[in-house]
């Protein structure tokens, strides 16, 4: 009996030893004036070390842009820190990552940049005048059914193309600079329709929005919180989720799961696979699709020209 209770409270031990150091991936941004980048900078880094957070952070003149991983215990401590760093940061919303099963970030990387999201654009319109209008999880399964809406994917096609809502349009486009460039030329058609974007996290949607808000587009709408703000609000209230494949994430994880349904094709032989990986010849690093059968054959390498050379450098 000594020995099931032993066990038991072992079991217990483990339990909550676990508890302690589970991390939890969060993103967050807000387009707002930031006086002094450096002294935001240093305040946040000091802070954020002392939480052992990683991560990769930009801020700028123009707002901050971060996307981490902490441990759940200061999780709350963090959340009140940046409430209390700028009253422009007060109530802001953070998601919580969709797939806390892995680590996104192994040390924490803040750096000041022109802006926080780069995209060509000469000036800073998209602060102006633009009244923002989000539609929660209900509304945006409710819209998906309207013929007098169009929904476009505001991310890389490389993010698209493993995952988004049904009927939904991308530009084709590996940057978001080319993707405002061309995004006028696609939504020309649909100057009658209802306009629902989507990205991420909503950070990319903000800048898009107000773009075609002020080129006479009024019936514009943005998904709060982005993919992961709706796939959370799904969850949490038991809402059919609607958007198909796997969410591309910038860190280590490169995806979240959150259905079966593959949408893309492995680059090499074509056959159905969902999985990014990196060339594994640095000078290449070429970002692409394999399948596990082809990361054998190949052995990470996009094609056998990479490999040979990668084997050359070693000789």
């Amino acid at each position: 009996m000594s020995g099931i209770i032993n066990f038991i409270t072992n079991k217990k031990f483990i339990n909550n030893s676990f508890k302690e150091y589970l991390r939890i991936n969060f993103s967050f941004y807000r387009y707002f004036y930031i006086d002094e980048p450096l002294l935001f900078k240093n305040k946040l880094e000091k802070c954020f070390n002392k939480l052992n957070i990683f991560g990769r952070i930009y801020i700028s003149h123009e707002g901050i842009n971060a996307q981490g991983d902490i441990l759940k215990k200061f999780f709350n401590k963090m959340k009140y820190f940046i409430s209390q760093l700028d009253p422009q940061l007060n109530n802001i919303n953070i998601n919580i990552g969709i797939d806390n099963t892995s680590r996104s970030f192994s040390k924490l990387k803040i750096k000041i940049k022109k802006k926080i999201v780069s995209d060509g654009l000469k000036n800073n319109f998209f602060q102006k005048i633009y009244k923002k209008k989000y539609l929660h999880a209900k509304q945006v399964n409710k819209y998906l059914k309207k013929k007098n809406v169009i929904f476009f994917d505001m991310r890389n096609y490389y993010e698209y193309r493993i995952g988004h809502f049904k009927n939904s349009i991308s530009t084709y486009t590996f940057t978001f600079r080319d993707q405002l460039k061309s995004l006028l030329n696609y939504i020309n058609f649909y100057k009658n329709k209802k306009i629902v974007l989507y990205c991420t996290g909503g950070i990319r949607c903000e800048k898009a929005a107000s773009l075609i808000y002020n080129k006479g587009y009024k019936k514009v709408y943005q998904i709060f919180g982005g993919i992961i703000g709706y796939i959370n609000e799904c969850k949490n209230n038991n809402i059919p989720i609607k958007f198909f494949g796997k969410n591309f994430v910038f860190d280590y994880r490169l995806r979240e799961y959150i259905s079966k349904k593959i949408l893309s094709h492995c680059n090499q032989c074509l056959n159905k696979s969902d999985y990014y990986v990196n060339c594994m010849n640095s000078k290449c690093n070429l970002l692409f699709i394999q399948c596990i059968s082809c990361s054998k054959k190949y052995k990470s390498f996009c094609s056998k020209k990479c490999f040979h050379i990668f084997h050359q450098s070693l000789l």
